[in-house]
């Protein structure tokens, strides 16, 4: 049996994702929501605290010693969540307070993010988003 997707996206949803090398599963796991969800609904993520870091161009792709890809246990690798979403349409918006503290800038960012703070996302809450995770 297939699912049955939707002719017209009328479903939105945002997802904080405040986890990054400091917890690779739960970053991992906010990523599978987020591609998921994205195949049928409009989808922001609102990129917070450690998971800047996931944010900066490469740094998913390979630890700088190894070229391997980052994945926690178990789980697909981060990059191709991150491609997948990227690929469905799916948004991603760096806190820029957050970014800043980790000292990241426009240049420093991955294919598909953007630096985005509270503003856009409460707009994005407002229009009908729902919040996941």
């Amino acid at each position: 049996m297939s699912e049955q997707m939707p002719t017209q996206t009328t479903e939105k949803y945002l997802i904080n994702c405040q986890d990054g090398f400091n917890n690779l599963e739960r970053a991992t796991i906010a990523f599978i929501l987020a591609v998921s969800a994205s195949k049928q609904a409009e989808v922001a993520m609102f990129i917070t605290a450690e998971a800047a870091a996931l944010c900066v161009q490469g740094a998913i792709q390979g630890n700088g010693v190894t070229t391997d890809p980052v994945v926690a246990e178990g789980y697909e690798s981060l990059a191709s969540l991150f491609a997948a979403f990227v690929e469905n349409g799916g948004k991603i918006w760096l806190c820029p307070a957050c970014a800043k503290a980790k000292n990241i800038n426009e240049g420093d960012l991955a294919a598909g993010v953007e630096i985005a703070g509270a503003p856009r996302t409460m707009a994005f809450l407002q229009s009908g988003a729902q919040l996941l995770a």
